[in-house]
């Protein structure tokens, strides 16, 4: 798959299949490389004909209103990553032999275009923490002097940055699932796959097909595979991979570590997989202090992001000084204030069950502000497991019935303010409810457990709605 393959676009029927933060610049460059672009969206808004309006400028054809109909001539479909596999349009190209790629594989196709010296990737996925994870994985990279970015998934294109005028020494690449489905050829250096939970089963169509495109990230890695040791699945995935002759797994615990495992000893992030020795050696590589914040998943991200920096070559005081230089990005596990000794914590990011069992178990007494669009999932679990530290909990949000039940079933003595409003106003009344619940000690804990979209237009604005709340309590 050197360059021979993909520097003969000039004049090839290519089908780029949606508009937005992929298509465009993916019918941009293909366009740019001669090849004859056609765009289709199923979208016909005032937005999809400004976007359409710019491509047509260019010479690409665009067809609004029509994503499922195959184009005549199609040689091969490039689709955004969040098309769902039984697409009308895909069964169309199955049944006459065109290939689909994602974004992902097009850059990864594209990486050694012209000659060039490709970056290796260094790859995060996983249900929760990969944006987290990746972000501090390039820090570390720069704490070390090396020329990096974080890309992918996490809003970067990739096709910028493997074609751009900047030259990297690695990427830090963020993959979801639905980006792994549709890049069958990708070889990372090392990957990671952080932890798996039941999400985006609506597109997958199983659990196991949503574990296998994760699993994808491991094909062909050259360095290590890592993998989560209190996550089985994780290594499952491991175990199934065809990777390259000296491919090693490689774990991360939070507790004391094995040989091939980064984990935690005494306060210490300690590495005995990246030592000479790793029967009797270990390395220490950061304090558990040096990680912001350092709650127990938020542990597990940093050691994720260590290991595939050790694996590839990076000395541990980088690992030490690219934690120190890591901010998390807002609405993630971040202390807003303290009003009457009682800590006020947004995690509007943990819009799944998962995301918000992680948030819970980062403190010892929580009033807990949940609800919103549950997205098919069920609470019976997140909550006989977090039930032990809930002093009370308010409920927002269209689902909010679903975990009112789960407590009555799970948690019967703990005090439940079920909200029956959808507003945006919705938010101020839910602090002021958690401030009456809470006692000195407590963290007053937003982590929904659902999406945000009954009520808000995404998670930034329901966590930012969380933090002028309790600005107001505090003035």
């Amino acid at each position: 798959m050197g360059s021979q393959e993909v520097t003969n676009w000039q004049g090839k029927n290519v089908t780029v299949a949606g508009l937005g933060v992929s298509g465009i610049p993916a019918a941009k460059v293909l366009h740019g490389l001669g090849a004859l672009v056609t765009v289709v969206n199923d979208g016909d808004d005032e937005r999809a004909r400004a976007q359409a309006a710019e491509l047509e400028a260019l010479g690409v054809t665009v067809r609004l209103g029509d994503g499922a109909t195959l184009p005549e001539g199609t040689e091969l479909i490039v689709t955004a990553p969040g098309w769902q596999p039984d697409k009308p349009l895909f069964a169309a190209a199955a049944a006459a032999g065109v290939p689909v790629w994602g974004d992902v594989e097009l850059a990864w196709r594209l990486r050694e275009l012209d000659g060039r010296k490709a970056a290796p990737w260094l790859a995060v996925t996983g249900t929760n923490g990969k944006t987290t994870t990746v972000q501090m994985l390039a820090s570390i990279l720069k704490a070390a002097g090396l020329r990096t970015a974080a890309v992918g998934n996490i809003g970067v294109s990739l096709l910028d940055a493997v074609l751009g005028e900047q030259e990297y020494d690695v990427l830090a690449v963020e993959l979801s699932s639905y980006q792994l489905h549709w890049a069958p050829s990708l070889r990372a250096h090392s990957a990671a796959v952080l932890n798996l939970a039941p999400d985006h089963l609506d597109w997958h169509g199983s659990m196991e097909a949503y574990a296998a495109d994760k699993g994808r990230i491991y094909e062909g890695n050259r360095v290590a595979c890592v993998y989560n040791v209190a996550d089985k699945a994780t290594e499952d995935l491991v175990r199934a991979a065809d990777v390259e002759e000296g491919c090693r797994a490689v774990g991360f615990t939070l507790g004391a570590p094995g040989p091939s495992q980064l984990g935690v000893v005494d306060g210490i992030l300690v590495d005995r997989a990246f030592v000479e020795n790793r029967q009797k050696n270990a390395q220490e590589l950061a304090e558990v202090s040096d990680v912001r914040p350092p709650a127990p998943h938020n542990i597990a991200n940093a050691l994720a992001a260590a290991a595939l920096a050790r694996a590839f070559g990076v000395p541990p005081r980088a690992v030490r000084d690219g934690l120190r230089d890591f901010t998390p990005d807002a609405h993630r596990i971040a202390h807003v204030a303290d009003v009457d000794e009682v800590a006020y914590v947004d995690d509007s990011k943990a819009t799944n069950t998962h995301a918000a069992e992680a948030s819970l178990a980062a403190y010892e007494s929580i009033v807990w502000i949940a609800g919103g669009l549950a997205k098919g999932a069920t609470f019976d679990e997140l909550v006989a497991r977090s039930a032990k530290r809930l002093r009370g909990v308010v409920l927002i949000g269209a689902d909010r019935a679903l975990i009112r039940e789960a407590l009555a079933r799970h948690a019967p003595e703990v005090p439940v303010v079920d909200l029956d409003r959808t507003d945006t106003g919705a938010m101020l009344a839910a602090v002021q409810e958690a401030r009456r619940l809470a006692e000195p000690g407590d963290t007053v804990l937003l982590a929904p457990a659902c999406a945000s979209m009954d009520m808000f237009a995404n998670y930034n604005k329901r966590g930012d709605a969380f933090a002028e709340a309790v600005r107001e309590l505090g003035a």
